[in-house]
Parts: C-alpha cells; structure tokens; sequence
C-alpha cells in the first residue's frame, strides 16, 4: 500500500515536518507502506503558477498524482492565522476534483501554543470533509511543548492505527461508493400509500 504524506512546514528543519515523519513511521509500524512526502515547500512556485494558469508544472503534477493514487493520507500544516497555512489550501486548490473521494486522511497541525489545537476541528476536518475523504477520529496537534512531554507519542500511535486500520480496509482502487439516492416519490410508492392515505 501507498502512504503519501503532505507537509507543508516552511522552514528546515520544520517541526511540522517532524509531526509529518513520525506519524508516517507510526502508521509503517502498524502496517507495511510506502512512503511518499510531499514538501509543499518545494511547489510553492508551480502551485502559485497553477491557480493562475490552470496548468501544473512537472513536480506539482508529480504529487498531485501521488495524492490522487494514495491508498492513504497524512496532511500536516503549521498554524497561521488560526487557520491551516496558505500554501497548503492552495495545493488542495489545485487537486482534482474527486481525487480524495474515499481516500483514508490523517489531520495533523503545528503550532507556537496549544491555544490553536481546535484548528484541526474547525479548519482541517471541515475541508477534507468537504473533499469527501475519510478524515480518521483522531487528529493530531503538536504544539512547542508537546515535544518531548508524554501524551504526544500516544495520540501519534493512536491516529496512525486509526488509518492503518482504514487503508487496510479501503484503497485508491477501491473507493468507498456513494449511497444511492432514491427519490421521494418512489419511496413512498413502496409504502403503497393510496392518495387518500387509505
């Protein structure tokens, strides 16, 4: 199975890297992967390029391919703003519509304090729900003084089991089918409701 991880870290080394490469080793350790990282950091030109042309260059198209053909997902981003960083909005921008149909994500972010952990709820899990991946229950924040203080290496083993569990069960070849949608009034036809109600 194939693991690409997204970070978005700016600075090297980055600790949004760090959260990156420990959950991607966690979720290895639980079930065999390959491991692909995408650093954004490299795209930021051909992304910027790509929302104001429409085409990708040859590396972004590399990734973007990568993240399409995933059997699962790890997404970090730093902080900024209250929200996730511009850069990594923008590559998800530019990805194909659908391509994250289905596909098992782990949320992940970094931050300066721990005041900004509820942006993996009210930011990151929104925005690939609404790309209509399977966000894991457990997402991921690591603030400065997360590192190297107990709690962090637990909910980092528990997210990765979490998609390790689902890349198991789901894959890119795979993906979860839609519900069927059955109109109303073939609904209640099988109900066999006279127009009387009788």
């Amino acid at each position: 199975m194939k693991l690409v991880v997204v970070s978005a870290g700016l600075s090297v080394p980055s600790s949004t890297r760090l959260l990156a490469d420990r959950l991607a080793a966690a979720v290895d350790g639980q079930t065999p992967v390959d491991i692909q990282v995408v650093e954004l950091r490299d795209l930021a030109v051909e992304i910027a390029h790509n929302l104001t042309n429409g085409f990708p260059g040859k590396k972004l198209a590399a990734a973007l391919a990568a993240v399409t053909e995933a059997d699962g997902l790890i997404a970090v981003t730093p902080v900024f703003s209250a929200s996730y960083s511009g850069l990594f909005k923008s590559f998800f921008d530019v990805l194909e519509q659908g391509a994250l149909t289905g596909k098992p994500v782990l949320i992940a972010a970094t931050g300066g304090s721990a005041r900004h952990s509820l942006v993996l709820e009210h930011a990151l899990r929104p925005l690939f729900a609404y790309l209509r991946a399977i966000v894991v229950p457990t997402a991921v924040y690591a603030a400065s003084e997360d590192w190297g203080a107990e709690g962090l290496p637990d909910r980092i083993e528990r997210a990765a089991g979490e998609l390790a569990t689902l890349m198991r069960g789901l894959s890119a070849n795979h993906p979860v089918d839609a519900p069927a949608v059955v109109p109303f009034a073939d609904r209640l036809a099988a109900l066999n409701i006279s127009p009387s109600g009788v």
